[in-house]
């Protein structure tokens, strides 16, 4: 068996090589090649353009595809959607889709929009973003460089922001949100019939979802007397469940759990204060619930 993956070529190539690493599948790209071999012999990948993934995952040219919610929704195709996988080319949360005008317009909201020229690359989503409001405009396809449409080339544009810097920049303000968007692990609906395929993309969504729980956190390990335990306890984040086990003297105990590495800095003194010893704190590269 071979599973055909999608992966996106452009501004979320690099992050999604990333992840499907540390994920544990390694991708082996070669010179301009878009076909590419990974580490597991029943996956291979091709590079595709994430506004195509869907079309070409609901034709059956991929079995599964990494790419946005947004572009699914806007090719308008049935595929199955696997698992939602919140990461971005920057940040590791979602992205929006907005609406936005020159500072200096007079458009305070959508509905001044009424009768004017909307550029934007999310056609289809967009056009039914105003006709949900009732506001008639003229959408039009920007083939890129967005951003410079206003005034002369458009009104307002439709446009995705991760920390909306660029927007600043060209001295546009967000109006709305039309959409907010995150990446997606989508099937072909056939692929997801077939038994086997269906049991691999399983397992791909499972580790995908694992290495991005892991992003962040760090584990804890330490000893500490049975006497001082519950002080050791009301130190740590009180959402986490630690394991504790006896060791070989019955008078210790081990202790492990998994916090949030931004918290380290004051964990592990309160942690020594409270009697923890042997405290050890390691990287994680998955964390499957």
């Amino acid at each position: 068996m071979k599973l055909r993956l999608g992966i996106p070529k452009g501004s979320l190539q690099e992050s999604t090589l990333k992840l499907l690493s540390c994920a544990g599948l390694d991708v082996y790209l070669s010179g301009r090649s878009y076909f590419a071999g990974t580490s597991d012999a029943e996956i291979e990948c091709l590079l595709i353009r994430a506004q195509e993934m869907a079309r070409y995952v609901a034709h059956g040219v991929l079995d599964a595809g990494l790419t946005g919610r947004d572009w699914v929704l806007e090719s308008g195709l049935d595929v199955k959607s696997v698992a939602a996988l919140v990461y971005a080319k920057q940040s590791r949360g979602t992205v929006r889709w907005v609406l936005a005008a020159p500072k200096d317009a007079p458009y305070c909201r959508p509905e001044d929009l009424a009768g004017c020229t909307v550029a934007t690359e999310l056609v289809g989503v967009t056009r039914s973003y105003f006709e949900g409001k009732g506001v008639p405009v003229n959408v039009e396809f920007s083939w890129g460089a967005t951003e410079i449409k206003p005034p002369e080339l458009a009104d307002a544009i439709v446009e995705v922001t991760e920390t909306g810097s660029s927007l600043r920049a060209h001295s546009l303000r967000i109006l709305d949100t039309v959409l907010e968007s995150n990446t997606q692990l989508i099937a072909n609906t056939a692929s997801w019939q077939e038994p086997r395929k269906r049991a691999k993309i399983r397992n791909l969504a499972l580790m995908l979802r694992g290495a991005l729980e892991a992003r962040g956190r760090v584990g804890l390990m330490l000893n500490v007397r049975r006497d001082d335990l519950d002080g050791v306890l009301a130190v740590l984040p009180a959402l986490n469940k630690p394991t504790v086990a006896a060791l070989s003297d019955a008078a210790w105990v081990a202790v492990n759990t998994v916090i949030e590495e931004a918290r380290a800095w004051e964990i592990l003194p309160q942690l020594k204060a409270a009697k923890a010893e042997g405290i050890v704190e390691y990287p994680l590269n998955k964390v499957v619930g």
